[in-house]
């Protein structure tokens, strides 16, 4: 049908999953999942074969990574964090950043569009 966007994908609504269940890893690969798209946002999940990277680039919205499983090497602004499972790290709109798997780990990927996410405190 022409002139219809595609459909978001989404999440059935009212049922429980494991989040690091929905996405698998790949051997040599980085997988990803989009579990919601909208105008505030996207939703995504990753996971990363240990040695598999993301090259430094920036993005135009903050993006708040959650580390379900094992762990990351995520460098923003030139700062090298080490993120393991249950962590959280916000990084923010503009500034360059790269991800490296130092083991294979799975992460949430929340893009906040049209806000600055505002650290709790």
């Amino acid at each position: 049908m022409s002139g219809t966007p595609p459909k978001a994908p989404r999440l059935p609504a009212a049922q429980v999953f494991d989040l690091a269940g929905l996405v698998t890893y790949a051997d040599g690969a980085v997988v990803s999942r989009a579990l919601a798209l909208a105008a505030g946002g996207t939703v995504t999940l990753f996971a990363f074969d240990r040695g598999e990277e993301l090259s430094e680039h920036t993005a135009p919205f903050d993006a708040l990574v959650h580390v379900l499983d094992g762990a990351g090497e995520f460098v923003v602004g030139g700062t090298t964090h080490r993120v393991s499972t249950g962590q959280v790290l916000l990084m923010p709109a503009g500034v360059p950043h790269a991800v490296k798997a130092v083991e294979r780990f799975k992460m949430l990927l929340t893009m906040l569009r049209n806000a600055q996410a505002q650290a709790p405190g």
